[in-house]
């Protein structure tokens, strides 16, 4: 644990405290009046509101869309079904930005709906719900979905041969036992809703704000710190009662639940019922995911003269405006050696904190657990932020070094790793390491000879799962990623932060080129992925 809690120390907690610090701190003295005072400010108010409402309506919209797809992909089996389930993936792991601006190309003014209906959704709150949906769908179909596939049917069938109707014994049977599955994918939906940026940001405007969103505009854009800090806390308040709960959630599903392989529970659809609810998730589908995703792409070859790769051709000159200070093309190989660097941090230490997690050492390691979850919510903007005041002195000045970039995006592949090793470690018989420590292997032989065989697919499905996400990190590293240096995400921002049909024709270009990697990445996670871990996502 030493590595682990070390690097979550200096780049994750010593930031965020140094921001509240000087928030609530100023001048050397404490000022826990301003927490009321900014709290009581109506226009604070109102952010806060609109945070929890939005939050807690994309997450029953999520629900409401996404359960009937967990149902068909636990249950049913059909052509194409790994690589569609690698498809509803793909909206996860792209950059917030990039969520945005699919739907801003979908929904948006001289979008699709405007164009052929007149009808604008970015205007309204519809816009952002409907973001939210299309980010989120996997996080369902892949929590629910994933323990779904192991609850034996044969129990349900039982409770119909006893006389239950087919609501019934699955309201008594098959509902109870999701309950817990069902709460924990509610909670991590309403903690990504709840701590939105890149989608309130792009298609939210100045109407609508989130807490993120206001933490950002304030540090950013008015300087106020005091009032940043007092959110800041709020943020990580709430962020820690939704991973505590969601703890609390895994945990009983973990101990409470006898389960069978996937592959006893999968067939095909039987009656116009069940080829009518696959029907049904697929139109879904294509409406909700492909949709967005292949205007995207189709604005990316519409020039003003029609078809053609002007807008990509366009991305390696250089413009006199002023938005870059190198070609846009660069910024493809800045994320690319970022986010290479940021899987090999993450994997280091999300691999040793998987490992001592494997081992049952009481409360202590399970607070180290949920500290590993924390940058997936508390405020990257606070944390890229915070990594400029205070990684500016010797012996830690890296404001003028690459590596601060991947240090931040490797904060949020963390969580990944350890998600996805700690149910394979803890699958290995600890007998085997015991066996080989008999026979004279050492602690790292027995590592080598033992664990890494077992695990070495899901440390590479970790390290791709550290790298799709790295790719579109966007909150911390539109702080601290320099001019001449510009990731993807905060390139796609900076061009539609500009006026004219050229900067968003070049937006629109380096997202498809954006999308095209993370599905790649999926696409091949896919492959490896032969385990069906219940609630590991």
């Amino acid at each position: 644990m030493a590595l682990p809690v070390a690097f979550f120390a200096v780049f994750f907690a010593w930031p965020v405290v140094s921001i509240v610090d000087r928030g609530l701190r100023p001048d050397g003295s404490w000022r826990f009046g301003r927490i009321g005072e900014t709290l009581s400010r109506p226009d604070i108010l109102d952010v806060l509101g609109f945070t929890a409402w939005q939050a807690l309506a994309s997450t029953g919209l999520t629900l409401l869309v996404a359960l009937p797809g967990a149902y068909v992909f636990a249950r049913f089996d059909f052509p194409g079904k790994g690589v569609l389930r690698a498809v509803v993936t793909v909206p996860f792991v792209l950059p917030t930005v990039l969520v945005g601006t699919a739907f801003l190309a979908l929904v948006g003014r001289n979008g699709l709906t405007d164009e052929l209906w007149g009808l604008r959704l970015d205007t309204g709150v519809w816009a952002i719900l409907l973001a939210h949906v299309f980010f989120n769908y996997a996080v369902v179909v892949r929590t629910v979905g994933g323990l779904w596939s192991q609850l034996d049917p044969r129990q349900e069938e039982a409770a119909r041969v006893l006389g239950a109707s087919r609501l019934t014994a699955w309201r008594t049977v098959t509902l109870p036992a999701l309950v817990p599955a069902v709460s924990a994918a509610a909670l991590m939906v309403f903690l990504f809703t709840f701590t939105s940026f890149g989608v309130v940001q792009i298609l939210g405007g100045d109407a609508y704000t989130t807490l993120e969103a206001e933490i950002y505009r304030q540090t950013a854009r008015l300087l106020d710190l005091p009032t940043a800090a007092v959110l800041t806390l709020v943020q990580f308040a709430a962020v820690g009662a939704i991973l505590a709960l969601h703890a609390w959630t895994v945990r009983r599903r973990e101990t409470a639940l006898r389960l069978v392989p996937p592959e006893r529970t999968a067939r095909r659809p039987r009656g116009a019922g069940q080829w009518a609810l696959l029907g049904g998730v697929l139109l879904s589908v294509a409406l909700l995911i492909l949709l967005p995703l292949g205007v995207l792409v189709e604005r990316s070859f519409a020039g003003p003269g029609g078809y053609g790769l002007g807008y990509y051709r366009a991305l390696g000159s250089l413009d006199e405006s002023g938005t870059f200070l190198v070609p846009p093309l660069e910024a493809i190989g800045n994320s690319l050696r970022y986010a290479l660097a940021a899987t090999a941090i993450a994997v280091v230490i999300g691999g040793l904190a998987a490992a001592a997690l494997t081992r049952r050492a009481g409360r202590l390691v399970r607070g180290f657990d949920a500290l590993l979850m924390l940058p997936l919510g508390v405020s990257a903007v606070t944390v890229g932020f915070g990594f400029l005041i205070t990684l500016d002195e010797p012996p830690l000045d890296l404001r003028a070094s690459w590596i601060l970039v991947p240090l931040a995006q490797a904060l949020v592949g963390v969580p990944f790793v350890v998600r996805t090793m700690l149910p394979v470690l803890r699958a290995v018989d600890e007998r085997l390491r015991e066996a080989a420590a008999v026979l004279g292997a050492s602690p790292w032989r027995a590592w080598r000879e033992v664990d890494l065989p077992l695990v070495r697919r899901a440390l590479l499905i970790a390290a791709g799962f550290a790298f799709a996400v790295s790719l579109g990190e966007f909150g911390a590293t539109v702080f601290i990623a320099r001019p001449d240096s510009p990731t993807l995400p905060v390139a796609v921002a900076r061009l539609l932060g500009r006026p004219g049909e050229l900067n968003y024709g070049q937006a629109m270009a380096l997202s498809t080129i954006l999308m095209v990697v993370c599905a790649v990445s999926l696409l091949l996670l896919e492959r490896l992925r032969t385990d069906r871990t219940s609630g590991e996502f």
